[in-house]
């Protein structure tokens, strides 16, 4: 089958999962339903497709880091900032040391070095399995927010950890001082250039705006190129691209939070990114999918090799480390909310199911899938590996038993939505209510600029009334007003040039709002998001 035809098959595959997931009445997670399709689908002799690691990496994940670390609410985070730390840096060492030692013990004819890189491939959690239950769960914003950072800064950990058992498994050895340097080059180097570029890209863009104009497309081709550039310029010095990629997407989300771009740039980009993730973490799942049937059969083939004949073998493996995995993530997520228990009120502090559901949700995926498949098929000496077949079995099982595991447990854990979390109380209503205020203030500046003998001054102050009136009811709803408003008739020109004043006016205060830390991120975006939609409608 050619690129274009297997291309098409799994965007239709990506569109059937997201369909029945959709319609099926239990919450099955989207990429569990795409596994199953891609499985299907590797059955077909010619649809097997035969993947290279490093193009997956390029094509598939940059761009799924960059627009999670573009939405989500970093300045919220800093709270948590230590948590976070925790989970995502000490939760991956200590899985892939303790994870790995048990794989060690638990097959002792596997090299120690096969051991350690599957559980630094089995270390970073992913968040799209958890975001799909989501839909249908009322997961605890807080407790989302701390998964999506989380998964945002552990790929890159267990990525690092993946490499030094690769070494370990080539030579035999490696020094700590040297992958403690590698460890600190590769991530800050990565964070700096993501930055860079980001801000780099956004220097000269804003400079060409100001010259010839804004065009929406051109803009929305600009934002997908980033993320690709961030990571290749950190490959090329070897640094972190997947460091990068997030670095990028969180200047994004900082140089937009200057409101510079228009409205109608906005939406067309939210909207072409919003399909970007759709079918990258679909396709993600589907490969996934397809590969199982081909790694199977050779896993059998690995695993009569070693004395063990059947499929019970590989079974009680996949089951047993991601037990330990289990295990050894409630145990970390315990000790953080004993941290937590520090300076926060009683009425605030998490309780039993809040420890299991966040357990549950650290699901492994695309990362886990990428990682395994970049281990070397020779070793250094240039015998074959023999158990790469069946590890990267293994990990493909406990990618699935984790979707399946958050699939039937969160939604049991919580089902009654008792869990107490701190989160800070929303901003919204105060947004809404400034930036009436703001609106009006910008109708009775214009208006004013028309006052005279004019006779279009009657027309201002006519359409003045009329859209001010729908301002005004709007603080009566907010609490913020209690007098009425009477409805005017006005000239459609003048009446949709004020409307269009006063919509912007709104969104330069909620920009100022968010710049300030008043509202935050997830309610400035949404507020922004209607804005601008109301924008559009009033000028088409």
């Amino acid at each position: 089958m050619d690129t274009i035809t297997t291309s098409l098959a799994l965007l239709v595959l990506v569109v059937l999962g997201g369909i029945l997931e959709r319609s099926t009445p239990v919450p099955v997670p989207r990429p569990l339903i795409q596994i199953g399709f891609g499985a299907i689908a590797g059955l077909v002799p010619h649809f097997r497709i035969a993947l290279d690691p490093e193009v997956f990496f390029l094509l598939l994940v940059p761009p799924l880091l960059f627009i999670d670390g573009w939405r989500i609410p970093a300045d919220e985070l800093y709270a948590d900032r230590w948590v976070i730390a925790n989970m995502a840096f000490g939760l991956v060492v200590a899985t892939v040391l303790a994870v790995g030692l048990f794989i060690v013990w638990l097959v002792p004819g596997l090299h120690p070095g096969l051991a350690f890189a599957l559980a630094a491939a089995l270390a970073p959690t992913d968040p799209i399995a958890v975001t799909s239950i989501a839909q249908r769960v009322a997961i605890p914003r807080r407790m989302m927010n701390l998964l999506q950072a989380e998964s945002l800064l552990n790929d890159a950990t267990g990525l690092i950890c993946l490499r030094f058992a690769v070494i370990f498994l080539l030579t035999g050895g490696f020094s700590l001082g040297v992958a403690s340097a590698t460890v600190l080059w590769v991530s800050i180097a990565g964070l700096a250039i993501g930055f860079g570029v980001t801000l780099a890209v956004v220097r000269v863009k804003t400079m060409i705006v100001a010259r010839i104009g804004e065009e929406p497309g051109a803009q929305t081709v600009i934002s997908l190129l980033i993320p690709f550039v961030a990571y290749l310029a950190a490959e090329v010095v070897s640094a972190s691209g997947l460091f990068a990629a997030v670095a990028a997407g969180v200047a994004m989300s900082r140089a937009e939070a200057s409101g510079a771009a228009l409205g109608s740039t906005r939406i067309q980009r939210s909207a072409t990114w919003d399909s970007v993730q759709f079918i990258a973490n679909g396709v993600v799942f589907v490969l996934l999918g397809d590969q199982l049937p081909t790694i199977l059969a050779r896993a059998r083939t690995s695993a009569t090799q070693t004395g063990h004949h059947g499929v019970w073998w590989p079974l009680m493996l996949i089951f047993a480390i991601f037990a330990a995995m289990l295990v050894v993530r409630l145990v970390w997520v315990w000790a953080n909310v004993i941290l937590l228990r520090r300076g926060t009120r009683p009425d605030r502090l998490p309780v039993w199911r809040l420890i299991a559901a966040t357990g549950l949700a650290g699901s492994r995926g695309a990362i886990t899938f990428a990682g395994i498949l970049s281990l070397p098929l020779v070793l250094s000496y240039g015998t074959a590996l023999a158990e790469r077949d069946l590890v990267i079995l293994v990990a493909m099982g406990v990618i699935v038993l984790s979707l399946i595991a958050a699939s039937i447990g969160l939604p049991l854990l919580l089902r009654d939505g008792t869990i107490a979390i701190a989160v800070e109380a929303s901003g919204e209503t105060a947004a809404r209510s400034a930036s009436a205020v703001a609106a009006l203030a910008e109708i009775t500046r214009i208006v004013a600029l028309h006052t005279g003998p004019d006779e279009r001054t009657g027309l201002y102050e006519a359409a003045a009334a009329r859209v001010s009136s729908q301002y005004l009811q709007r603080l009566d709803a907010l609490g913020q007003r209690t007098a009425g408003a009477t409805e005017v008739k006005s000239d459609a020109s003048v009446l949709r040039e004020l409307q269009i004043a006063a919509v912007r006016a709104e969104r330069r205060c909620v920009f100022q709002l968010r710049r300030q830390q008043t509202i935050g991120a997830d309610d400035a975006r949404q507020l922004v998001r209607e804005l601008d939609l109301l924008e559009a409608h009033y000028e088409s």
